[in-house]
């Protein structure tokens, strides 16, 4: 049930996201694109659901074996679990675990607010940060972009440099990538 569980919610997460992504980005026929997109799904999902099996696993066996729970277990299993699971460096690994990188220098944040390590701020840093993130990302765009990852350098290349291009309302309701002349 556990694996059933973990495999429905990373098709219902990467489906959709694969789904865009691959019509908007992706050239090929309508063939290879819907494969593109099950590949997706089924790496997402099953990447997903080998790893709650083994972070489970391992955190009663150690539970199993200390006779009680400790914090450390959580780390451990879940380190084991992910060089093991999202260890090697493949796209659909490299967003999740950016994805939960982010989340967790948020969460690291507000940890160290809440237990003391950092005062709490007197005004909302998230406009200091939002800049931040933004000015980076551009300047990464503008002048580095090959450091960026390839999604989100398509991305990018659509929104800054393809927008630069209209032909006719086909571009706002389709795509507007550039033509090649005549």
């Amino acid at each position: 049930m556990l694996l059933l569980l973990s495999c429905r919610y990373g098709a219902k997460i990467r489906a959709p996201h694969a789904l865009v992504m691959t019509f908007l980005f992706r050239s090929g026929s309508l063939q290879e694109k819907l494969r593109a997109i099950l590949q997706a799904t089924y790496t997402h999902s099953r990447n997903l659901a080998s790893f709650v099996f083994t972070y489970k696993g391992l955190c009663a066996l150690q539970s199993h074996l200390q006779g009680e729970t400790y914090q450390v277990h959580s780390f451990l299993a879940a380190f084991i679990g992910g060089l093991l699971v999202f260890g090697n460096n493949s796209t659909i690994n490299s967003q999740i675990n950016m994805y939960l990188m982010s989340r967790i220098l948020f969460a690291l944040c507000r940890l160290g607010v809440e237990k003391g390590y950092i005062p709490e701020p007197r005004w909302e840093p998230s406009r200091l940060f939002n800049g931040l993130v933004w000015g980076l990302v551009l300047w990464l765009f503008e002048y580095h972009r090959p450091t960026l990852q390839p999604s989100l350098q398509s991305s990018m290349t659509y929104l800054y440099e393809d927008s630069n291009v209209w032909h006719d309302i086909s571009d706002f309701l389709i795509y507007n990538k550039s033509r090649p002349s005549k």
